[in-house]
């Protein structure tokens, strides 16, 4: 009989995840790091970047294709650049070292870059750069992940789904304007999240190894993805893979290993944040002209601005706690118990 679904409180999810991790060979420091960035996106509704993850960030651990010990390293390169090395390690840890730094040098610079290498899946961006926009600054966030999708005309995967998402604080105490999305028609996590939970993805979402459209999610992870707009969304994902991996020095998305098995070398992707100084808009300033830009668009019957079904999932969570699939919660205890 499968495991019934349990609900969590957010402290009780982060645990568990971390008992997982620390079993698996990862710091405590890092598994922290990592379990707030899982259940956030679970709470968020990005499930394919929540508890679906874990028994694949443990094997990886396991067979150090990751390095669960690693300790990200931060370089200055020019005046308004940071390096960052993640050193094989989760993308988490690199990531937040990236924003302690721009918080610091952004206010200094007016704008600043983070170029983080080395790197692994960094699940939904938008938390990231969310982050930054709750300091006050806007941010935008790109990334290259192994390769999932065609150039457009072509048949073999080439680029990532290589996501991009930007954040902008807004006035009045306001959650920031989260954007997230990935350049594929849905992110590749749904896929598995669907292959692990045994159930069909609509058509229109992938293409089988044969490029026929498939509801199967174990044929579309062996195919390919389809891109978000077609030919402009496989555009934008070869400016995404430049941005991410060639100017940063990390892997292109056809030299990097899978994020879903524990085989092979380390992905060693990357990830570009950029941050801007908001302080410095002239005029009525930066928090009044958005929120005319924004009073515009929220005008017009039907709209609604990007990035609020997250907020109602951490209104949820905050009333009833996080809800685990009872087939993920077995797998994540049985992995924690395995010292």
């Amino acid at each position: 009989m499968s495991r019934p679904d349990a609900t969590l409180t957010r402290d009780e999810a982060e645990a568990l995840i971390c008992r997982a991790l620390t079993a698996s060979g990862v710091s405590e420091r890092n598994a922290g790091s990592v379990a707030r960035a899982l259940v956030a996106a679970e709470i968020d509704g990005q499930k394919g970047h929540g508890f679906s993850r874990v028994a694949a960030y443990a094997a990886q651990a396991r067979s150090g294709k990751v390095s669960g010990a690693a300790c990200p390293v931060a370089t200055r390169n020019g005046t308004a650049r940071i390096d960052i090395d993640a050193r094989d390690g989760f993308a988490f840890p690199a990531i937040d070292l990236a924003i302690e730094e721009l918080a610091t040098l952004t206010p200094e610079a007016g704008i600043a870059a983070a170029a983080i290498r080395r790197s692994h899946h960094c699940g939904q961006l938008g938390a990231h750069v969310e982050r930054l926009a709750e300091r006050g600054m806007a941010a935008l966030m790109v990334a290259n992940s192994p390769r999932a999708m065609a150039p457009w005309g072509g048949s073999a995967p080439l680029f990532g789904t290589n996501p991009i998402a930007f954040a902008a604080p807004r006035s009045d105490g306001q959650p920031p304007l989260v954007i997230d999305l990935s350049l594929s028609k849905v992110a590749r996590g749904k896929v598995m999240a669907a292959a692990k939970a045994g159930t069909t993805i609509p058509e229109g979402w992938a293409l089988d190894a044969d490029g026929n459209p498939t509801t199967d999610p174990d044929a579309a992870l062996k195919g390919t993805m389809v891109p978000a707009g077609d030919a402009k969304g496989a555009a934008l994902a070869l400016v995404v893979e430049i941005l991410a991996a060639t100017l940063t020095g990390a892997n292109h998305s056809d030299e990097a290993s899978s994020f879903f098995d524990a085989d092979g070398p380390p992905p060693g992707v990357g990830q570009m944040i950029l941050a801007f100084d908001t302080g410095r808009v002239g005029g009525a300033g930066f928090g009044a002209r958005l929120e005319t830009l924004l009073g515009a668009m929220l005008a017009q019957d039907g709209t609604r601005l990007p990035g609020q079904s997250r907020l109602k999932g951490r209104a949820v969570c905050a009333e009833e706690g996080v809800r685990v699939p009872g087939h993920l919660l077995e797998e994540i205890e049985t992995i924690a118990a395995a010292r």
